[in-house]
């Protein structure tokens, strides 16, 4: 009895929040929150964890470093300090975002795990459900991003290995590894990182290559070769700039063809744009690939209880294996309304530079496989296009059949920005 009592005041607890709802407390929800209070436009950030940008507090390992020179990383309105060195470490991105919320007064509302989110026509707003409380607003903006959740690729056997199996979103330091042999399953950024970490520990990592990979070195002739390639494509087709960019690439870093590293027939930017797949940039991978310490594999075929057997027949043991398989979005699994994004991938349908606008009220920041210039390109269109009808709209008390309170809050200081209503029963 009383279980159910408790379950039906959380479905009476409603929120009419006073302006966008923001799912995310990402470097996406971040930016488009700032952009909004640019605008004079107020929001509030729902976030399952209990920290921004949880992603890289929590889901990183020690020795990242921003892959990309901080000015094609900076969010809008608000750059890195002065004194940064040109890659960032993680300790420093983090406190860039910390800094970048402390600046425009972003306050997100923390544990707050979205389980529902859909448009109801009847008084066309969207109601967000989560374990607590119903959120509503005119706007919803999905601001989880592509790599909301860890891929983990099902392989035959893998339930029977005795060791540690562990994906790089909780991977740390090699330190932990020490001495092992290690399979590390993926060839992507992560996984070249995790294996040159583990070789600084004394590990033996073992590489799984599955597909094609592009290396390129991180700068070329003292420039990073991500800007260099951004300044070429002001003046050039983007397919005359992958030919340079590979070029380049065979002079400086030779053929990897013969290290086991094939490289796909599209070229890396263009590869980038049609689905997401980023070019390894090389910080010293290739070296310990050379030398023999990290040992490229083929395919799994499977895994046994002491190692693997691989497509090419051979068979090895191993202490460990992390999976450096990426991650994914996770849309589907609560947006019930729409179909602007795709059912398998939760990616918009509409491609860059048109995918932040779903209609209806809903928008999406941080999913145009362009990094971070991608999220802020989508987090100022956002803000522009809402701020327009925000004018019309300021007025939302009346667009609920409730009565509604200001709501006092220890979670929210902004507490003009919400308001709570029972409905009527």
């Amino acid at each position: 009895m009383g279980s159910g009592k408790e379950e039906e005041e959380k479905q009476s607890r409603c929120v009419l929040v006073h302006g966008p709802i923001i799912v995310g407390a990402g470097p996406s929800g971040l930016a488009a929150s700032a952009c909004l209070s640019k605008h004079g436009v107020p929001s509030l950030i729902l976030e399952k964890s209990d920290c921004i940008a949880s992603l890289w507090q929590i889901r990183t390992y020690d020795r990242l470093k921003l892959h990309l020179p901080k000015q094609f990383c900076e969010l809008p309105l608000y750059g890195f300090p002065e004194d940064f060195p040109k890659y960032p470490t993680k300790q420093q991105f983090i406190s860039y975002m910390e800094s970048y919320a402390s600046h425009f007064s972003i306050r997100p509302r923390f544990k707050q795990e979205v389980q529902r989110a859909y448009f109801d026509p009847s008084c066309e707003l969207w109601k967000v459900q989560t374990q607590d409380s119903e959120y509503i607003s005119r706007w919803l903006i999905v601001a989880t991003g592509e790599n909301a959740e860890p891929v983990i690729p099902e392989i035959l056997g893998i339930e029977s290995f005795r060791g540690p199996v562990l994906h790089t979103s909780v991977y740390k330091s090699g330190s932990d590894f020490r001495n092992q042999r290690v399979l590390v399953v993926g060839c992507g950024n992560s996984g070249m990182e995790v294996s040159l970490d583990l070789c600084r520990y004394n590990a033996k990592p073992h590489m799984v290559v599955r597909n094609t990979v592009h290396v390129l070195s991180r700068e070329m002739f003292g420039l990073s070769t991500f800007g260099v390639a951004m300044a070429l494509l002001k003046w050039l087709p983007l397919r005359l700039v992958d030919k340079f960019l590979l070029l380049v690439a065979n002079f400086t870093l030779g053929k990897t063809e013969h290290l086991g590293l094939r490289r796909p027939k599209t070229g890396p930017i263009e590869l980038k744009n049609a689905t997401g797949k980023t070019p390894v940039l090389d910080v010293g991978a290739l070296s310990q690939i050379r030398s023999g310490k990290i040992k490229v594999m083929e395919g799994v075929r499977e895994i046994t209880r002491n190692g693997a057997k691989f497509v090419d027949g051979k068979e090895k043991e191993f202490d460990s294996i992390i999976f450096a398989t990426g991650y994914k979005s996770n849309v589907p699994s609560w947006l019930k309304s729409g179909d602007f994004f795709t059912p398998e991938a939760g990616m918009p349908k509409t491609p860059f530079p048109n995918g932040w606008n779903g209609g209806d009220g809903l928008y999406a920041v941080g999913f145009t496989r362009r990094g971070l210039l991608g999220t802020a390109f989508d987090a100022v269109k956002i803000a522009e296009d809402i701020a327009q009808q925000w004018r019309t709209f300021k007025d939302t008390s009346n667009l609920c059949n409730a009565h509604c309170i200001l709501r006092k809050s220890p979670w929210q200081k902004n507490n003009h920005l919400l308001k709570e209503t029972k409905r009527e029963r």
